[in-house]
Order: structure tokens, then sequence, then C-alpha cells
């Protein structure tokens, strides 16, 4: 696990490197370990590594054996041993044991193809000096990241976009639209970002860039295609064999590898599988709701493995956010991305390597609100436009037990669900801003998934959307720069090509049902783990920020936020007042809508506050 740095244009050779160097030191938390660069008159390219594979001759930027392509590259690809044999007898010569060559000498091979022979997560560029061509791809599921920006005829990438603020050419500003978006989604969704003219790659995508253009394509997209004619057991032996398959590759290091460990299945099922030493597990002091560190060494000692827990104070929790924010490069209004800091904070004091349960619940159908298509199917038998005229009713009415089900099921599927969190409506977050952009509304950005799908049932699409959109966005973006932000390499063996083959051939009646989430891959987990965590019902990683809004000390922390200057630039005020201060009053639970406004303000200063971006300069100075 790694970063990189780079860019196409840009000056004279001798005024390339100090630019490079400053735009690497400023990842140096992706790779400690070493760095090193390589510039011509074309390009620069800069790396930063942490050591997790070949210690000793893993070093990169990498050269093929006349000099002409030379790949920089971010992840791991676990069947690199098998490539490497292939492409030595096709009379490859290897100079290193790393897999990281094997992408370099595979390129030369197999061209783009080679993508589809990779299992693994990875970003990686290689530049043929020849052709003067610069390949880029993206892994599978956007388990690692890449962005990318052109600007004053300079072509800029990298593995964050903290990076592109060295370098002389980059502009930085604003993109009010990513901010219209966020507060619907908590993330940034699509391909924008905050930063305008600053792109991201899309996962399972690759791109050729020359003479100035980016051509981009798709390789590779799930197919859900289920097989009814097979039983439940088919499916868990099926299920089993595939995971225990994945873990055994996700193994593969020359350092030692530990597991996160919470009290849902996930992890516990990754923790009981990995032939682990080590488990990691945090948790805050706000009653059993919010801690799971007591269930984790209850199966820590079961497995028997040792685990290290740490409570997280408010303190903590609060002190360290503004530094949680810059980590993530764009805001991420998800609490639990503070939760993941610390736990992989706590982990990098014993093991460079961790194992997580990330991408289970997408793949396999874990989240609750996966249930709701099929509560009370007799109302949905109601003509749709009786059921929504009686949903507009139901909106003026008192919120209580019952109602939300009404507003909900009065509108189509591909309206009320854009993924996990659905902050703000597009109506609603056009009244909390001050600002008039262009912004697409929520169901247009989540519209190209649905119709991917729009042959498939309610379940399946909303997996469909959250693999797409909420994964990418909040899920895995957090899982990579809060690892990364403590140097610590995260994998995750649900997010599988192999297991993802798998899943996508399993009824929706073994995927979610009245019984329970994830009920395939449940039944999977219980042949290793007691009952007790195989079927805890899905909980997240829950953090007390609701309660501590009610507190007079945070709440004024956030008050003043909603007063400063920032918020007074981008939001009617009032309003947010109004939010905070109705939560504070217990008049309605407005936590993660204020939470999303917060963590804005909050990021926002990080970048575009002077002082403060200085202050993280001379840090990586």
């Amino acid at each position: 696990m790694c970063g990189f740095v780079g860019y196409l244009g840009g000056g004279e050779t001798q005024l390339m490197a100090p630019v490079l160097e400053r735009m690497a030191d400023r990842i140096r938390h992706r790779g400690p370990d070493d760095a090193d660069y390589y510039i011509d008159n074309d390009i620069a390219l800069g790396f930063r590594r942490l050591s997790i594979i070949d210690l000793e001759g893993g070093r990169q930027p990498i050269l093929n054996e006349n000099k002409t392509k030379v790949l920089v590259f971010n992840g791991e690809i676990y069947n690199y041993r098998v490539l490497r044999e292939e492409l030595i007898r096709l009379g490859h010569i290897f100079t290193t044991k790393s897999d990281s060559e094997v992408l370099l000498h595979g390129f030369e091979e197999y061209g783009a193809e080679l993508l589809c022979k990779l299992r693994g997560m990875f970003a990686f560029v290689i530049w043929d000096k020849e052709a003067k061509t610069l390949f880029g791809a993206r892994d599978y599921f956007g388990i690692k990241p890449f962005y990318y920006a052109q600007m004053q005829n300079t072509f800029l990438f990298g593995s964050e976009i903290k990076s592109f603020v060295e370098h002389p050419h980059f502009t930085m500003e604003l993109n009010e639209r990513a901010l219209e978006s966020y507060l619907s989604f908590q993330y940034s969704p699509g391909t924008e970002t905050f930063f305008k003219n600053v792109w991201k790659l899309p996962p399972a995508h690759y791109f050729i860039f020359k003479d100035g253009k980016m051509d981009i394509h798709r390789y590779w997209s799930p197919v859900f295609s289920a097989e009814e004619d097979k039983s439940l057991d088919y499916w868990v032996d099926e299920i089993e064999k595939v995971f225990d398959d994945s873990v055994k590759a996700h193994k593969i290091a020359d350092v030692e590898v530990g597991s996160f460990l919470s009290s849902g299945v996930d992890s516990s099922y990754v923790a009981c599988s990995a032939d682990v030493d080590k488990t990691f597990t945090v948790g805050f002091d706000n009653g059993t709701k919010y801690n799971e560190i007591s269930y984790a060494k209850e199966l820590s000692e079961r497995i028997p493995v040792k685990n290290f827990s740490k409570t997280i104070t408010p303190e903590e929790f609060w002190g360290n956010f503004a530094k949680i924010q810059y980590h993530m490069d764009e805001p991420l209004a998800d609490p639990s991305a503070a939760a993941l800091y610390f736990v992989c904070n706590t982990a990098a004091q014993h093991v460079k390597v961790v194992m997580s349960g990330e991408g289970a619940d997408e793949i396999f159908g874990g989240y609750n609100i996966y249930k709701e298509p099929l509560a009370v199917p007799l109302y949905d038998k109601i003509p749709f436009p009786i059921r929504r005229l009686i949903g507009r009713i139901a909106e003026h009415l008192p919120k209580r037990a019952g109602i939300n089900f009404l507003i909900r099921r009065g509108k189509r599927l591909e309206e009320r669900f854009i993924g996990n969190a659905y902050m703000f409506t597009e109506k609603e977050r056009k009244r909390l801003l001050k600002i008039k952009t262009d912004a697409p509304s929520p169901e247009a950005l989540v519209k190209p998934f649905y119709d991917k799908v729009r042959d498939k049932d309610a379940v399946t699409k909303m997996q469909y959307v959250d693999l797409h959109a909420w994964m990418v966005g909040d899920i895995l973006l957090k899982a990579d720069k809060m690892s990364m932000a403590n140097s610590l390499e995260v994998r995750v063996p649900f997010l599988d090509k192999e297991i993802m083959a798998v899943a996508e051939r399993i009824p929706t009646k073994y995927r979610v049902n009245g019984e329970n989430t994830k009920y395939a891959m449940r039944k999977a987990a219980l042949r290793r783990m007691p009952e007790k965590w195989a079927d805890k019902k899905k909980l997240g990683f829950p953090v007390p920020t609701r309660v501590w809004l009610t507190e007079d000390k945070y709440y004024g922390i956030v008050r003043e936020k909603f007063l400063g200057e920032t918020a007074e630039k981008y939001f009617n005020t009032e309003l947010l007042l109004k939010l905070l201060d109705d939560h504070k009053n217990g008049k309605a639970d407005n936590s993660r809508r204020i939470w999303t406004v917060y963590t804005f303000l909050v990021w926002y200063d990080q970048f575009f506050d002077e002082e403060t971006l200085q202050s993280y300069l001379d840090k990586t100075a």
C-alpha cells in the first residue's frame, strides 16, 4: 500500500524535481518507508512506499528492460505469483519479486486486457516514453483512489488531491455543484470532486492520455443473474469455498497481517477465517449501544486471538475531527469515519496490514433498508397514483409511527432510494443554500445505475446503486483515507471479483428475506462462529453524535461554526440554527443533517483557510 503523484508537462526538467518532491511529501503518510522519483522531458512521477511485499527490492517507479515504460502503482495484486510465472514463460525478465512489476510486464504482453486478469486492489499508471502515452486504471470496486486534473497545459494525477496543491499550475477553487450534491448524499457522488476541474476515475475504468486528450473506458461490470434452481445449502457451500480462497489470497504479505473486529458478522467472519494473531476494536463510553468492545473481546477469546481495543473519548473525537477531514481530501459526513481513524491508529501500533469486512453488505445484501420493499407487500397492490396521493398527504401530518412508511411508499424506488444516506432532498438543499448551482438532482445522479438493472427486483436495484455510489463514495473512501492517514494497509477480502461472481448469481430470497439480511452469507458464517455473532442485526458503526449535539459543549462548537463566515457565505444560517436548536430541544432528530453541514464547514477550513493549510504544509516540509 502506497501512494503516487505525477504530472505531464509543466516546465523544464531541472524545475520538475523540487515540485515533484513537494507533491510526494504531501502524501508521506501513505508511504513513510521510502520515496523515489522518475523524471524525463515529458513526465514526472513520484512514489511513497509502505513496504509490504518484497521489502528490499520492490521500490518504485519501476522500469521495463529497455527503459521505455515506467510504472507507479498503489495497491496489491493477490494473484501476482501466478501471473509472474506466466509472463516468465512468455519471455519477460523480472528484476524484483514484487507484485508491482507484474503490472508492467503484463501490460507489455496484454495491454488493457491485463486488467481482467488481475485479482486485487489497484490504481496505477504506465508511461510509454516512445509513444508519449499514459495508461492508467482503477480496480473493479474502487478500493484504491485515483484523481486527475488538467490545468494550464499540465495533466496532474495521483492518489490524493492534496498533493496537487504543491504544483504551481494547480488552481484551488471550490466546486459549488459538488457541495449541493453532497448535501443529499453526505459524500461527493459521481466523478466530480469538491475542487473545480479535479476528477475521480470511476472504478473498473481505465484511461489513455495522449496529446492532451483523455480517453476513458469501462473494462468490467457486475451482472446480477440469479440462479433460482439451486438450494440454500448450495449457495452456503459456494460462499464458504470462495470466501476461504479470498481470505487466503488476501493474506499474502512479507509482514504480519491483523484484522479489525466489531460485533457484526462481516468483520467477525473475516477474523474467524483469517487465522491472524491480533484483532483491533474501538468504541465509545456512551453505553452498550455505542461500544462493541465486549463483543469483540469475547469472540477474540473464542478464536482465540489477542484483541487490542480503545475507548474513544469525546475530546479525542472532536479534537481530531479537523485533521480527519484534511486526510479525507473531500468532506465525508459519515461519523463512523472518525471511529475508523482511531481503530486504524490502534492497529498501526502493532501491524502494517489489517483485514476488514467492507463490501459484504453491498455484495450479499446486508443493509436493513433492503428489507423495505418486502414489508407490507399488500400495500403495493394499491394503484401507484393512489399511493402517491396518500404519500403527499402524509408529508403534512405529524411525524409518528407509520407516517414515514406512507411517505416513502408514495414514491417510486428510483425517487426515494439514492443509497444508504439521503440527507436533504433537492428542494430542501436549495432552501438551505444561498448559492445557486446547476447540480443534477439526486435521482439524476443514480439513474444510470438504475437503468442498468431496470429489469431486476427492488432489492437487487438497491444493491446495484449502493455498489456504484455509496460503497465507492463513503465506505471505500473512508477505508482508504483513514488507514493511509495512519500508514496502515487495509485489505477487504469480500471485495474480490471471484466472490462477486458467486454473489451475483444468488437469488434475492437468499440475500434478503423476512428473517434477515445477508441470509446465505450468515449461514456460511455460522459454520465458523456462534449464532450470537452470525445472526446479529446490522448496526453499522454507531457513533454518539446524536447525544453529543444535545450537550451544551458540543452544541456550542457546532453553533459557532454555523454562525461563522463560511456558513454565512454558503448557507441560510437561520435554517441551520433551527435544525440545531430543534435537535437540542428534542423536537426532531436532526443529528445526521447537522453533521453533514458541520463536516463541510470543518473540511472547508482545512483547504481554503490559508493559515490552516499552511500548517499542514509545514508539517510535511
